[in-house]
C-alpha cells in the first residue's frame, strides 16, 4: 500500500535533484516536450507525479 508521501507530486526542485540537472535544464526539455509531464496548480507551479517521472525514465533506459 503506498504511503501519501509516495503518492505526492514531486516539485520541479525535487525532479532536478533526482536527475542531476539544473532548472533551466528541466525548462529548456520543457520547452521542448522532452521533460516528463507535468501538472500545472492553479498558482502556475508545476508538479510531477512519482509515476509519471518513473515511466519516463523507463522510456529512455538503454536496451543495451
Amino acid at each position: 500500500m503506498a504511503t501519501a508521501a509516495a503518492s505526492k507530486p514531486l516539485t520541479v526542485p525535487q525532479v532536478c535533484d533526482e536527475l542531476g540537472i539544473s532548472r533551466s535544464t528541466f525548462y529548456e526539455w520543457r520547452a521542448k516536450r522532452r521533460a516528463p509531464k507535468c501538472i500545472t496548480l492553479p498558482n502556475g507551479s508545476l508538479r510531477v507525479r512519482r509515476t509519471e517521472l518513473d515511466r519516463w525514465l523507463d522510456d529512455r533506459e538503454d536496451a543495451a
